[in-house]
């Protein structure tokens, strides 16, 4: 498949705050890819970078072949983007904000008018032509935005946190949306979210942090990282039962997740692709679950899970932390 976006040792700074630090990525053709980080990890700046919106001050950024910093137009035109923040006009309707982008896209005429149809349809936003883009519900500015962005049929699409603030159905609805532009349309999409769940969705992740890409693949591939090294525990008080957990050796972290903890294990639990689990994994469940008893904690539920991206991303996290 094409190569759509290819980007080399992006930077930028900020007076001493450096937002991009050497950022390095590539996504072809009918891939998704997710740039996944926590707010002020470089997500948005990285977005700015790839659309042009900011000039990197190392580097490359090609967008179809086309070199952002010497055939700009050619590159921007390839480009379809839906920023961070509602940004179209509120106080015009949709239809005319579509019409709007299109003609700045140089979209007039009878093929402005098919594909205005088309991408009404597409979107889910036909019968609500005439309604003031302000008063559109939060998932239906995402879904016009994307019309918008889509008009000019560009090769590749940059989503900046695409479903932030809305309902969980309404993100449903979005990402079947891109699902379908993969298939149907051949688009390269990077999709930046704090969301694992929809990480999850794409075809590799890149997880950043601090301006920089700390590791990227497809998410099979990084949370095979974390294989057999993971216990779920289901306990009350469930302070107390971190603390116990945390004084075993063998248990290197304890994450709250909702009503329980993720125990990360030593390296020495990791299971390859194949081998099951450690032989020495039920043993240390029993003196967990023994120890947990000891100090008055109720345990509910204690077993080896699969692990998940946030496991993933929490382990980079402390890694990088006791690196530096």
């Amino acid at each position: 498949m094409a190569i759509r976006i290819e980007a080399h040792n992006l930077h930028k700074t900020f007076g001493s705050t450096r937002a991009v630090n050497g950022v390095s990525l590539e996504v072809h053709e009918g891939e998704a890819y997710g740039l996944v980080g926590p707010d002020g990890a470089g997500k948005t700046t990285t977005m700015r970078l790839l659309v042009g919106a900011l000039t990197s001050e190392e580097g490359s950024v090609h967008i179809d072949g086309h070199d952002l910093r010497t055939r700009t137009e050619q590159a921007r035109a390839r480009v379809g983007y839906l920023a961070q923040r509602f940004s179209l006009y509120t106080d015009l309707t949709v239809a005319e904000n579509i019409q709007f982008f299109g003609e700045v896209r140089g979209v007039v005429g009878p093929a402005f008018v098919a594909r205005a149809a088309e991408l009404l349809q597409f979107v889910g936003l036909a019968g609500f032509e005439q309604r003031l883009a302000g008063l559109l519900s939060g998932g239906m500015k995402q879904k016009l935005g994307l019309a918008c962005a889509l008009i000019h049929r560009p090769g590749v699409l940059l989503l900046d946190e695409p479903s932030g603030g809305v309902d969980p159905v309404t993100r449903q609805d979005f990402w079947q949306l891109i699902i379908r532009l993969l298939t149907d349309e051949g688009l390269a999409v990077i999709v930046s979210t704090p969301y694992m769940d929809e990480a999850v969705r794409c075809n590799r992740i890149g997880f950043m942090y601090g301006g920089q890409v700390l590791v990227e693949g497809p998410p099979r591939e990084l949370t095979a990282r974390l294989d057999g090294r993971v216990l779920e525990v289901v306990a009350r008080p469930g302070m107390t039962a971190r603390q116990v957990c945390l004084e075993n050796a063998e248990v290197e972290d304890a994450v709250v997740f909702g009503d329980r903890l993720h125990l990360r294990l030593g390296e020495r639990y990791a299971r390859r692709e194949g081998d099951q689990q450690h032989p020495d994994l039920a043993s240390l469940v029993l003196r967990l679950s023994q120890a947990l008893e000891a100090e008055g904690v109720r345990v509910a539920r204690l077993r080896p899970i699969a692990p998940g991206l946030e496991d993933v991303f929490i382990s980079l996290l402390q890694q990088q932390g006791e690196a530096r």
